[in-house]
Order: structure tokens, then C-alpha cells, then sequence
């Protein structure tokens, strides 16, 4: 299994909306380096969902449902969407200035790669975030 973080801004789909939905696809990734992340997610992976811009913070946990296939939202045969559903709310949000804070999670995407939108996560660092967390999985 293979770890991953996906950024959404709360005001355009929050973790609260994602959950009345029960599932969402993700879509209109156009960078590549995002776009490549998303072709080596995994049905079954493990998903952080930050709230990217408003409170900037690791909110709640997905999974990969349904692996990567054309992105519904355009005809550019590049770009590809993964779909996923609710896995857990965490019981305590992780906020980036506490990643920032942990010598442990210095070099995670999310400190390095600030705008990447879709993000792969170490093993470690999966963990690391689960403990500040205070939840498991």
C-alpha cells in the first residue's frame, strides 16, 4: 500500500462535503508531476485530504476506490482522475505549521512541494502525521 496527500480548497469542496457525498472523483489535476501521482495510486491506498488555503490542514483520511482513468472534465487524453471515498476523520487535525514543526517531516512534499496538489507520503511520514493526529487506522 502506498501512501498519498490530495489538497482541496475547503470553499470549493470541503472534507464535511466530501462526506455527504460518500465518494467523489478527483479531477482537474493539469500538472504533470500531480498527474503522475495519480496514475500510481492504487485501489486500497491511503489518502490524506488537506484543506489547502483556508485553516491549511491534514483533515481526514480516504481511499482509492477506482484507479486512474480519462479526467471527465476535458478531451486531453494527459490528464486523468482517481476516484475515492471517506475513510476516517481524524480526531485531531494536523496543521501545517505542525508539520513544519517535527524534524521528522522536514522533507514530506507538503513542506517542499507547497503547491503540488496530489503528493506521495512516506511511510514514516504517514505515521508521524497519525501521532500528532492522535488517530489510527
Amino acid at each position: 500500500m502506498a501512501y498519498w496527500l490530495v489538497k482541496s480548497e475547503p470553499f470549493k469542496y470541503s472534507w464535511e462535503q466530501f462526506e455527504k457525498d460518500k465518494q467523489t472523483f478527483w479531477d482537474g489535476v493539469r500538472n504533470y508531476g500531480a498527474r503522475n501521482n495519480l496514475k500510481s495510486m492504487q485501489k486500497g491506498d491511503l489518502v490524506f485530504w488537506y484543506h489547502s488555503n483556508e485553516g491549511m490542514e491534514i483533515v481526514g483520511i480516504a481511499k482509492v476506490i477506482k484507479e486512474h482513468y480519462q479526467d471527465p472534465t476535458t478531451t486531453e487524453e494527459a490528464w486523468v482522475a482517481v476516484d475515492l471515498k471517506p475513510y476516517k476523520k481524524l480526531k485531531k487535525s494536523v496543521t501545517l505549521k505542525q508539520i513544519k514543526e517535527q524534524k521528522g517531516l522536514a522533507d514530506m512534499a507538503l513542506v517542499r512541494l507547497g503547491r503540488l496538489s496530489v503528493q506521495p507520503v512516506t511511510e514514516s511520514e504517514w505515521y508521524a502525521v497519525l501521532e500528532l493526529a492522535e488517530t489510527s487506522v
